[in-house]
């Protein structure tokens, strides 16, 4: 099932940067919330797990496995002209008084087009950029050249907890679902440049967690759909 995003509503102001729009993501406590930045009106979405939850990531802001309190994904203007990312993140984050720990992603992409699915009580939230794709394995030569920015970031929230070899095995689950998703969608390429992945669980608190996260096991194979299901919603808007 995917859910397409829900018309934005005004909402408002918080304080004179930020505002919500009122938009709920199914089953995952984020919100979708709008703020300016040079002029421009950008938007990101916010996930505000709590105490109690463990995220591994390759975000560029508390990126690795760790307890996290909340995810965000943020959009920046195309040729993004900032050479320090974490510190914008906090920045953001910081507005919207997100405390403690936190992981944060981000995006050319318009984040209000997300999509989102949901299997088995995984859901998964996808915002992408594909006009700048290709194969991970490619000659080194030209590899050095600069590249346009292009991202797919993949947010996936369980409501088990899993040990840190599952969490670990969960982001590869995600980026297969992900490029079998774009095949599926007819593209000749296993992402972009700038992909990210986010997976968020809650603490096994001194449990060892569930112990599997390939595509072959009960929440693995969750995980696989519900990405597959967001990814490929998103790159056929974009066919």
């Amino acid at each position: 099932m995917i859910d397409a995003p829900a018309p934005i509503v005004g909402g408002p102001g918080r304080g004179n940067v930020m505002g919500s729009v009122g938009t709920r993501l199914p089953s995952q406590r984020g919100e979708l919330l709008v703020r300016q930045e040079d002029g421009l009106g950008l938007h990101h979405l916010v996930w505000r797990l709590g105490p109690g939850w463990r995220v591994c990531s390759s975000a560029v802001l508390g990126g690795g496995i760790g307890p996290r309190a909340w995810i965000l994904n943020a959009q920046v203007p195309g040729g993004y002209p900032r050479l320090d990312p974490d510190r914008h993140l906090a920045e953001i984050a910081a507005a919207e008084a997100l405390g403690g720990p936190g992981a944060g992603l981000m995006t050319a992409a318009d984040v209000t087009a997300y999509t989102a699915a949901e299997d088995g009580g995984v859901t998964a939230t996808v915002t992408s950029g594909l006009g700048v794709r290709g194969w991970a394995a490619v000659p080194a030569e030209g590899s050095d050249l600069p590249l346009p920015p292009g991202t797919v970031n993949i947010v996936v929230t369980l409501p088990v907890a899993l040990s840190d070899a599952a969490l670990v095995n969960a982001v590869a689950t995600a980026t297969e679902a992900k490029v079998q998703a774009l095949l599926d969608a007819g593209l000749d390429c296993s992402g972009t440049p700038t992909d990210a992945v986010c997976v968020a669980a809650p603490d096994p608190a001194g449990d060892p967690g569930e112990p599997f996260a390939g595509p072959r096991s009960v929440w693995g194979a969750r995980l696989a759909r519900a990405v597959h299901r967001a990814v490929l919603e998103s790159a056929l808007r974009q066919s």
